[in-house]
């Protein structure tokens, strides 16, 4: 009775965290189109979300990945309720880690890895359960840290030469011409990586879905993926990109670069091709890093060679520690719940401890982010380019005004408040 309770908590958790993945990362298929206008933001998230629904049915490469590619299964007897047990707890426990860290960065405004989060997450929680032994460092190293380290530079190099190519071939036309054709070639190329999306990250949480029924007896390693399973990931990714996660729109829209329709095109369609080819290998590659390496290769070629580097430095801050802090969450977690369900003598204990981490934390980003939303009216607000973004902090008129991604989404003033501050600031150094 205890492990189908946990197993019910597991699925309806792995299947949030599936909605954070959604939102978290619409901005990847969806930021520049936004930010050129080729779509307007709901129709924008509206075609993301129809598209990842739509793309979660074409693979299950990368959740066969996900299901046998980073906790080492053989460590566990799944004959033995005990071990089931420990097995679920450690798939719970990586998905809070996965969900910390997925509303921590949203909340920033902070284009990371959702995917390298939940890694992060499952391996965290199976050292925490059997040691460094639990972890499938093979499938690790070759199918996340060497795709992961490879994905930027091979689509940023793939969007500069195409950026390159672009504005080469159409040197001679007149702009506004040439950006209008643009903008309608953004939408089909956006509507690729919303789909090649679907076919990856989706497919993460049907990993870990399918992780958790092995655990729980239900059926063994080489069973099929349930459609049920696949149809459930794909609701709840499609409703979370449908949700907006306007705040990683804007710092991946407006923020990293000042993106023309050309250049938005090339960046897209280099992620696309690229995404697209390691759901088929069954890679489970980062879209985030992906679609943030496409769009400063293209802001490298672009008129002006557009890169914020403070913000992709942010960025890149933020890509090198995903994996060890979503781990070290975990871990934490993991001796949380099990220390709960020691205490209870049962292991509903422990998911519950597990399920109120999880609700506590993402319930107070949430209500932070309330304080300072940012929405598709001021998605597309102007990223000063002295200050940054349009956030400040209340009493920062007479200091400093803000603009890393971080401080855009400061909480404790909206952004209304923030542009009387900038305004005010901006007339007090004219006197």
């Amino acid at each position: 009775m205890s492990i189908t309770i946990l197993l019910v908590l597991i699925i309806v958790v792995a299947l949030f965290f599936d909605f954070t993945n959604g939102f978290h990362d619409t901005a990847n298929a969806m930021a520049t189109s936004i930010a050129t206008g080729a779509l307007t933001p709901k129709v924008a998230v509206a075609l993301a979300g129809i598209l990842n629904l739509v793309g979660a049915f074409l693979s299950v490469a990368v959740a066969k990945t996900v299901a046998g590619g980073i906790v080492e299964l053989d460590v566990f007897d799944l004959s033995n309720p005990i071990d089931s047990e420990r097995l679920l707890l450690v798939v719970f426990a990586g998905l809070g880690g996965g969900i910390m860290w997925n509303l921590f960065t949203w909340l920033f405004g902070i284009p990371s890895s959702s995917s390298h989060a939940l890694f992060g997450g499952l391996i965290g929680a199976a050292i925490a359960a059997i040691g460094f032994d639990g972890v499938v460092w093979v499938g690790v190293l070759n199918k996340i840290i060497i795709p992961a380290l490879a994905a930027p530079f091979v689509a940023g190099l793939v969007a500069l030469i195409g950026t390159w190519l672009v504005y080469r071939i159409t040197n001679h036309s007149e702009k506004e011409h040439r950006d209008r054709y643009f903008r309608w070639g953004q939408i089909g190329s956006a509507s690729l990586v919303a789909l090649a999306h679907g076919t990856s990250d989706a497919q993460k949480t049907m990993g870990v879905i399918f992780l958790a029924m092995v655990a729980a007896g239900q059926f063994d390693s080489d069973h099929p993926m349930p459609f049920w399973i696949q149809l459930a990931c794909a609701l709840a990714i499609a409703i979370g990109t449908y949700s907006g996660g306007f705040r990683v729109i804007r710092t991946l829209g407006k923020g990293l670069v000042e993106i023309h329709p050309p250049q938005g095109m090339a960046a897209e369609t280099s992620s696309a091709a690229i995404i697209l080819t390691s759901s088929h290998l069954g890679m489970a590659l980062s879209t985030t890093h992906v679609a943030t390496g496409s769009i400063m290769g293209s802001g490298l070629t672009g008129p002006k060679g557009e890169v914020r580097w403070s913000v992709a430095g942010r960025m890149a801050l933020a890509w090198i520690t995903t994996l060890p802090v979503a781990a070290f969450v975990s871990f934490v977690i993991w001796w949380i719940g099990n220390g709960a369900a020691s205490a209870g003598s049962d292991l509903v204990w422990g998911g519950v401890a597990i399920a109120l981490i999880i609700a506590l934390g993402g319930g107070y980003m949430f209500y932070r982010a309330s304080k300072a939303p940012v929405h598709k009216d001021n998605v597309n607000e102007d990223w000063d380019e002295d200050g940054g973004a349009l956030g400040t902090s209340a009493d920062s008129a007479d200091k400093k005004v803000y603009g890393e991604p971080a401080d855009f989404v400061d909480t404790s003033a909206g952004l209304a408040g923030a542009t009387a501050t900038r305004t005010a600031v901006n007339n007090k150094h004219r006197k």
